[in-house]
């Protein structure tokens, strides 16, 4: 039986990106094992002066850390058609940068699928009814917010539980997360 990790094997240093319209968190793994995590902020007025530094920052990271390959989070559907515009303009500017340093594309991963691996999918019905018991005079919106709040921490527990690290920005969990369920899902990534 041939293994695919032979034929396609985990690049020594991988770099995962959670991005958004204003920032990008990442984490570097190093032959499996974490080495760096942090975000980047953009600057810029104008949604093109964020892209161009988001680019250039993106740029600097991947030189210092000399990355082989990246993986990021796949962008799903938003409920506005600008933030999702611009989110692939970042999107985009990260990608050409790491063409422009000679690094491997690896892949995009989506949302659900880290998620889910790490034991931090949707909610069951059970969790939701609590959330709106103990919350009965307040709206679906701010129930939906709990609902994002708690699985948030839930991703920075496992972070700082299986990586011993004391994480506080849910973006840089995320990247963290993407990048872990990267390296047990190589030939997914990469296959698909």
């Amino acid at each position: 039986m041939v293994k695919i990790n032979k034929i396609n094997p985990i690049p020594q240093r991988i770099c995962s990106i959670d991005a958004s319209t204003n920032s990008i968190a990442f984490a570097i793994f190093n032959n499996g094992k974490l080495e760096k995590s942090g975000k980047i902020r953009f600057s810029g007025s104008r949604t093109y002066d964020k892209v161009i530094d988001a680019a250039q920052k993106a740029l600097g990271v991947f030189k210092l850390f000399e990355i082989d390959s990246i993986v990021i989070e796949h962008t799903v559907f938003m409920n506005s058609p600008k933030t999702a515009a611009d989110l692939a303009l970042v999107q985009g500017a990260v990608l050409g940068a790491a063409g422009l340093n000679k690094i491997k594309i690896a892949g995009s991963i989506n949302p659900i699928a880290w998620q889910t691996f790490i034991g931090n999918g949707k909610l069951k019905a059970e969790d939701r009814k609590k959330i709106v018991d103990d919350n009965p005079d307040k709206s679906k919106s701010f129930h939906k917010k709990i609902e994002r709040e708690l699985r948030k921490m839930r991703t920075i527990n496992f972070v700082n539980i299986n990586y011993d690290r004391d994480i506080d920005d849910d973006d840089v969990a995320d990247a963290v997360a993407i990048g872990h369920y990267a390296l047990h899902n190589w030939s997914k990534i990469t296959n698909a």
